[in-house]
């Protein structure tokens, strides 16, 4: 029996992998396989960036590879149809032990319980 999860079941479980470590193509059941992300221009990409799956899937194995640690804290969350609507904040820790911290509001739109897409507004705290 296949369980479709809701959007915002989608979200969580996308942040709770990350958080546990998981990357790359673990990540992949829980994408449609024309996912995309969108990442709206920030401190750490300027210009931002719009990335298919397979790449989506290669920055998470690169992330894992800067990052000891990762936390997504949920403020809030709605959904409108398919799309999770998520205000959070991200903290990363580095490698160095130097910690990013992100205020981000997250658009994660679903098909048949998989994530389809996720845009992304992250506004950075200073370095």
């Amino acid at each position: 029996m296949v369980v479709h999860m809701t959007p915002v079941e989608a979200a969580h479980a996308l942040h709770r992998a990350l958080e546990a470590g998981k990357s790359g193509d673990e990540l992949r059941p829980l994408f449609t396989a024309d996912a995309v992300t969108v990442e709206r221009p920030n401190l750490i990409k300027p210009h931002g960036a719009r990335s298919p799956l397979d790449e989506m899937l290669a920055n998470s194995d690169k992330g894992t590879g800067l990052l000891s640690s990762q936390k997504y804290d949920v403020h809030s969350e709605l959904v409108s149809g398919d799309t999770a609507i998520l205000r959070l904040t991200w903290t990363g820790v580095l490698r160095d032990g130097k910690q990013l911290v992100a205020h981000i509001a997250q658009f994660v739109d679903t098909r048949d319980g998989l994530i389809r897409s996720i845009e992304t507004f992250d506004c950075y705290e200073p370095f």
